[in-house]
């Protein structure tokens, strides 16, 4: 089969209808009867790409991730108490802590850090 650039080939000329075969000679519009013929069009494919991003944007559907960097309440109670040294405060203390893998799946993740003490927020790659 040939790809056809041309992508409606199987659409009426005059009304923008999608043809139905109504015979082995022509392909003919429903809704206004104007007709193409059949050798026109055999022989010929479209080819679509569609994303799972088009289908979400499409169907206005939230992602299932949101890479805006924007830490809410909800996640800031979520993250996980460790005790280390705080870099401004200088002092032992518990410190927030929460992962991200924002570098490629072969390399390590990131830890974002909050000392509960002075508020002091800092990131290491591991």
């Amino acid at each position: 089969m040939a790809y056809s650039r041309q992508r409606d080939f199987m659409f009426c000329n005059l009304c923008g209808t999608m043809l139905c075969m109504s015979s082995t000679k022509y392909a003919e519009c429903p809704l206004c009867k104007s007709r193409r013929k059949v050798k026109d069009i055999s022989g010929r494919e479209i080819r679509y790409t569609v994303s799972a991003e088009d289908i979400r944007r499409e169907l206005n559907i939230e992602p299932f991730v949101k890479l805006d960097g924007i830490i809410t309440e909800e996640s800031e109670a979520q993250n996980a108490k460790t005790k280390g040294r705080c870099d401004r405060c200088e002092e032992d203390t518990w410190l927030y802590y929460y992962t991200r893998q924002l570098r490629s799946a072969d390399e390590g993740q990131t830890i974002f850090y909050e000392c509960t003490k002075c508020g002091h927020k800092w990131s290491q790659n591991t």
